[in-house]
């Protein structure tokens, strides 16, 4: 889901991923842990998404893409620790 920023509630697990448009993206703790050994891509594609996300009314949604990290970039990511959480950093 996708809403108007600052209409969502970040919480202190939630986990900081970076910045799409601008704009922060958050994952969930759970399903951080879930999805943390894959490279997210994340894309916006004509079509009508589901529910009440914020991109609805404009005749597009987003479409998420997922590979596993290869050895070497698992090995980067170690390197530069753990993901930051909570609302203070978007």
């Amino acid at each position: 889901m996708c809403y108007p920023r600052r209409e969502f509630r970040i919480g202190a697990r939630d986990v900081f991923l970076g910045n799409i448009a601008g704009v922060p993206f958050y994952m969930g703790a759970q399903q951080w842990e879930y999805w943390k050994h894959t490279r997210l891509t994340i894309d916006v594609v004509p079509g009508r998404g589901s529910g009440f996300s914020v991109e609805a009314p404009e005749g597009v949604r987003f479409l998420t893409r997922s590979r596993v990290y290869t050895d070497e970039e698992w090995i980067e990511l170690e390197r530069a620790g753990e993901p930051p959480v909570g609302p203070q950093h978007g």
